[in-house]
């Protein structure tokens, strides 16, 4: 042993006193030291040969013992680890090599050491082969009565000791994995053979059984006297619920809670089934303690249902002309939304009991689709409430938690309909396209009962639990795209379209509304302050771009500001702001007016596109290279462009000889097509006319109308069907100072939509093929030339309409 340990003369090595731990030859297991002493002798044996004696000391409490307070029998074992833990404890990580007597004990001044003499792990066995097996049996029984009792054994370890085939095997595997009292191991160490170590463990297990076997005994008796002591307190409430029965409480008095719920029941006009519920829910509340839970979530149920106008109404306004005048206060604008609220009106007018009405107001922001659902309420006097489903994922967000939930309440279209006060009123669904779904459902599902006339009149909240008729409410629901909104949640809705505003609507709802609100909003007054048209005209072209108006109101109110800071400061009497002093205020132009080119060009065509802030002149330029046929496409195109951009190259083929194009350009010439502003992405179909006149306009060397401007989409043949955005577009093209354009011939009864100023000062060609479209567009003549004309509303006469 001692070479093998490499153990220094005299058999002394590191020695650590543990405290309530002993540790088996061949068992591995962390503990702590935390004591200087123990931690310089464990030190001193990780730098040594890496052994170190360990032995229990008999008190726990002993801080520095001698060797009168250590047992005799200890383990050497090999230090494998050490890791400094916080406070100064050291973790370590040692394996018993043998079991060892303690000779003498040596105390230092900074650590401990111990002369040891080895022993045998299993010393001889006494018992013979008979008693060995018996008590090897007796152990393993008697471990399966441990397990039992042992909450939460370990599978793996069960089997493990299970399948134990020598004494061994059987001893290591219970001594080293179940918790037992300290003297019982070290007893267990100290016992010289593998048999009268078996014979001490079966005393342990079995004694370790019964106490197990009590403290269950004991759990249960507590458990039984904790459901007696319930049941008492059970029974002492239905006493006082007798007591209410008969009359003897204070909850049945006249001005009782429970007599207040069912007068306030009775009062309203409620179904049967309703009527039913609610008295059953205020029955069961009477039954129970004033301090019970329960209680408290019948009467907050109670309180919520109650406080529901299941009666209330607001009277309609029927005088049309007067919803008439208030819709055109607040509102520049919108005909077809005003339309279809002054038909609603006098369909009520006709039909009073008409139920079902859901409008959804799309278009882009700040077209003013909230606003106008204000104002909606206004005209038909009816409470207004908003509810906003931006970001909402979670069904029970509308339809509600039930309420056996902690913390549990109704939906925002009930709550809603509380705050509102009456049964009618104007519901608005803000930003319905931007509800999503997750694990916890889908919204927009749930929406399909509630925005659906034929199911809303009895709508079930599931806090609610009962039927509340919805049919009643007037729902606006707003969205910016229709894209994200489910077909069948569509399907239930009229849609509005609000499209952006043109350059004539921006500057009268400025004029009449943005103006003298920022006024009042800035603390001046109208003999203060004076904002121009001419200034106004600049705000909305050069400072903003944008589908509504947020941006020139801020813009307004910008102005609004310093010219509130000269009045205080200069003691200015009155500020004006015209168009060649905004830039004063306000700096430099944002944005650069659409205009086009004063000459005629080759290869050069304005084109006309729509985007999510109003229509834009797209120019459209077209070069030809020697080369092999190849097209380049420039400028962000999408897939759809590229598409018509081959149609024109194919269609540019039929008809070259009409133009004087070379029939092989295909093959010897590269064309390349640019649309300027090439960080902008483009896409749509609507610029294939504007392709193919370019492409025929380059290749035959003709030049191209500068102040025509055109948009429709191509076929193959040479159709030019209809395209949208008609009214934004016929805007820009009358902005940017073009005298005519070209549309197509089915989109002919669009121009209903299309601004008065615009159709006054435009000339509009409709053009069933290609060929009328080059017929107007390209110069038949070198020396003729087309004025360049910069057209307004105020100077501009009705122009003829050509076919």
């Amino acid at each position: 042993m001692k070479d093998k340990m490499n153990i220094k003369e005299n058999n002394i090595i590191p020695f650590v006193p543990t405290r309530d731990l002993v540790v088996f030859p061949g068992m591995t297991m962390h503990f702590d030291v935390g004591r200087p002493m123990s931690i310089k002798s464990i030190k001193n044996a990780m730098e040594g040969n890496g052994y170190v004696f360990l032995c229990a000391q008999k008190d726990f409490n002993t801080e520095r013992p001698e060797k009168s307070d250590l047992f005799k029998i200890g383990t050497i074992a090999k230090v494998r680890q050490i890791v400094k833990a916080p406070n100064g404890i050291y973790r370590c990580l040692v394996e018993g090599v043998y079991k060892a007597r303690l000779v003498s004990f040596y105390e230092h001044s900074d650590c401990y050491e111990a002369e040891v003499k080895g022993l045998p792990t299993y010393s001889k066995e006494k018992l013979d082969e008979n008693e060995l097996i018996a008590v090897f049996r007796e152990v393993m029984n008697s471990f399966e009565d441990y397990a039992q009792v042992l909450p939460k054994m370990p599978q793996e370890l069960y089997a493990q000791i299970l399948g134990a085939k020598t004494p061994v095997e059987l001893f290591e595997g219970i001594a080293f994995n179940i918790a037992m009292p300290f003297a019982d191991r070290q007893g267990l160490l100290e016992a010289p053979s593998a048999g009268e170590k078996l014979v001490l463990l079966l005393t342990i297990l079995t004694r370790e059984t019964e106490v197990l076997d009590i403290e269950q005994q004991i759990h249960q008796q507590v458990h039984s006297q904790i459901e007696a002591s319930q049941r008492e307190y059970y029974i002492r409430e239905q006493i006082k619920a007798l007591q209410n029965e008969i009359g003897e409480g204070d909850e049945f008095s006249e001005g009782g809670e429970i007599q207040s719920y069912t007068d306030k029941i009775n009062s309203l006009e409620l179904s049967d089934e309703v009527k039913e519920k609610l008295l059953g829910e205020v029955k069961r509340l009477s039954k129970m303690g004033t301090v019970s839970q329960e209680g408290v979530v019948l009467r907050n149920y109670l309180d919520t249902v109650l406080a529901l106008p299941w009666n209330t109404y607001t009277k309609d306004r029927t005088d049309i002309k007067k919803a008439q005048q208030i819709l055109d206060k607040d509102h520049y604008g919108m005909k077809k939304v005003k339309e279809r609220i002054i038909e609603n009106l006098a369909v009520r007018a006709l039909t009073p009991d008409i139920k079902g009405q859901i409008l959804c107001l799309v278009g882009p922001p700040g077209v003013g689709k909230t606003s106008v659902a204000k104002s909606v309420a206004r005209a038909l006097n009816r409470k207004f409430v908003r509810v906003s489903l931006g970001g909402v994922k979670d069904e029970s967000d509308i339809r509600g938690h039930r309420k056996t939930y902690v913390g549990a309440m109704p939906g925002r279209i009930m709550n809603a309909v509380k705050l509102a006060g009456s049964k009618n009123p104007v519901l608005l669904l803000d930003e319905i396209d931007k509800m999503s779904n997750d694990f916890r459902g889908d919204p927009s599902s749930a929406m399909l009962e509630v925005l659906d006339s034929e199911q809303n009149n009895a709508f079930r909240d599931h806090y609610i639990e009962v039927p509340f008729d919805l049919s009643d409410v007037l729902f606006i629901t707003t969205a910016n795209t229709l894209d994200t909104v489910q077909a069948p949640l569509l399907d239930r809705m009229e849609v509005i379209e609000l499209s952006s505003y043109t350059r004539e609507e921006k500057f009268n709802i400025a004029k009449e509304h943005l103006v003298k609100k920022q006024i009042e909003k800035n603390g001046l007054k109208a003999s203060q302050i004076r904002i121009c048209n001419d200034a106004l005209y600049k705000l909305i072209d050069s400072y903003t771009r944008e589908a509504g108006v947020r941006n020139l109101e801020r813009s307004i109110g910008s102005l609004c500001r310093k010219a509130a800071r000269e009045i205080v400061e200069d003691d200015v009497k009155k500020v004006t702001f015209k168009a060649d002093n905004i830039e004063k205020y306000l700096g430099h132009e944002r944005y650069q007016p659409d205009l086009v080119s004063t000459e005629n060009s080759i290869g050069s065509v304005n084109g006309l596109a729509w985007t999510s802030v109003g229509g834009v002149v797209m120019p459209l330029e077209v070069l030809v290279l020697d080369g092999k046929g190849k097209i380049e496409l420039t400028g962000s195109l999408g897939d759809v462009m590229k598409e018509s951009a081959k149609i024109a190259v194919s269609y540019c083929r039929s008809v070259a000889d009409k133009y004087g194009i070379e029939k092989d350009f295909y093959e010897k010439k590269d064309l390349h097509i640019h649309a300027p502003e090439g960080a902008v992405p483009k896409d749509g179909p609507s610029a294939g006319v504007t392709m193919i006149t370019g492409i025929i306009s380059a290749l035959g060397n003709i030049k191209v109308r500068s102040d025509v401007a055109m948009t429709g989409e191509i076929t193959l043949s040479g159709k030019v069907l209809p395209i949208g955005g008609l009214r934004e577009k016929t805007m820009a093209a009358y902005k940017a100072g073009v005298k005519t354009v070209i549309i197509p011939f089915g989109n002919k009864g669009d121009l209903d939509e299309v601004d008065d100023a615009v159709k006054m000062g435009l000339e509009f060609v409709f053009a069933k093929t290609i060929k009328d479209v080059l017929d107007v567009a390209l110069v038949q003549n070198d020396n003729e030339s087309v004025p360049l004309e910069l057209l307004n509303a105020q100077n501009g006469g009705r122009k003829k309409i050509t076919v």
